[in-house]
Formats: structure tokens, C-alpha cells, sequence
């Protein structure tokens, strides 16, 4: 039998993402939040191409993220009630990461596999954040798909795309457990 580490297991086991509305300050400082980048870096890059990337946006930041999340919908023609929501997410959570998937050239490595990478990164994040003690949630939205948006509010080149935006900050809340996947029925056993 294999050595189990039975902590990571049952955190894994347990994890729950917490609204990005139920966050709120304090969030990590830098040295804080170090630990969880280096953490999100372990991801498998496939090649060692690392086709990701972390802007951390904080304080001043997540004010203008807002407002431009609102300049976007309004170009965008969206319904208000999403432009208030997609806006709140920044106004009221003290810290985001945004994960930037960068395909790069790879003879070997397709650009889905690239792209399976940047999620998995994202992915990492969340869970370091929240095995930190911090509030967490991955996000995205209408403006992750956004080329201006992209370009304007993160400075995203041509060939960078969103995988995901990781808010972090103090639990305001915690959420109630959600219904799960029925195992039985997304899992295939093949024997023969």
C-alpha cells in the first residue's frame, strides 16, 4: 500500500469554494500569499512550457477592475443586473489573481494541452488558497471572453487568453454543502 497523506486527502475530500460575494478584507498580503503562487506553479506544464501566467490585482486595483467590468457591459449592451454583478465581485473581494493562459510554440505540446494546463493552474490556486485558511473562489464571466476587456483591464497580448480569475479574502460566510456528482453515474469501469 502506498503511504497516504491522509490530511491532503481529507481536505481534498471536504473543499468547498466560497462565493466571491462572502469575501472580504483582510486578504493576503504578499508574503501570505507567496506560499499559494508557488503552489499554483507546481501545476503539470506539459513540457515545461509554463503556458500560464499571474497578474495579482489588489487595492486600488479591484476599484478599477470594477469600473471597467462596467465600461465593458455597457459597450457589450448586457443587462444591468449582470454588469452589477460581475462589478461586485471586485468591489467587495480584497484580492484577485487572474490566471492568463500564453499559448506558446511547441512541436510537441498542442495548444489544448497548454490550455488544460492554465486550468489546471487555476485550479491549484483555489485549492492552495483554501487549504491556506483564506476564502476562495475561481471565477469568470462575460468580460473573460472579451478582447478589448482583456486587452483594456489586464493588458492581455493578442495570444493571452483568461483561464479563470481566483478571488481571495477573509470568509465572510460559510456556504452551505451543495449536491455532489452521482459517481455511478460519470464513472465507466473497464476490466478487459
Amino acid at each position: 500500500m502506498p503511504d497516504v497523506n491522509q490530511a491532503a486527502l481529507d481536505f481534498l475530500l471536504t473543499r468547498r469554494s466560497r462565493p466571491a460575494k462572502t469575501l472580504k478584507g483582510p486578504g493576503p498580503d504578499r508574503a501570505a500569499l507567496l506560499p499559494i503562487l508557488t503552489a499554483a506553479a507546481r501545476t503539470p506544464d506539459h513540457g515545461k512550457l509554463e503556458p500560464w501566467r499571474f497578474i495579482v490585482l489588489e487595492g486600488a486595483a479591484m476599484q478599477r477592475m470594477a469600473q471597467e467590468i462596467r465600461r465593458a457591459g455597457v459597450r457589450l449592451g448586457k443587462d444591468e443586473a449582470d454588469i452589477v454583478k460581475a462589478a461586485q465581485a471586485y468591489e467587495t473581494s480584497p484580492l484577485c489573481v487572474a490566471v492568463v493562459e500564453v499559448q506558446k510554440p511547441s512541436d510537441k505540446i498542442p495548444p489544448i494541452e497548454q490550455t488544460y494546463s492554465a486550468g489546471a493552474a487555476c485550479l491549484a490556486l483555489l485549492n492552495a488558497a483554501l487549504a491556506s485558511g483564506w476564502g476562495a473562489n475561481w471565477l469568470s464571466g462575460w468580460a473573460s471572453h472579451d478582447r478589448d476587456f482583456l486587452s483594456e483591464a489586464l493588458g492581455l497580448a493578442e495570444h493571452e487568453s483568461l483561464a479563470g480569475l481566483i478571488h481571495i479574502g477573509t470568509e465572510g460566510a460559510t456556504p452551505p454543502e451543495r449536491p455532489r456528482p452521482d459517481l455511478g453515474a460519470i464513472t465507466t469501469w473497464v476490466e478487459e
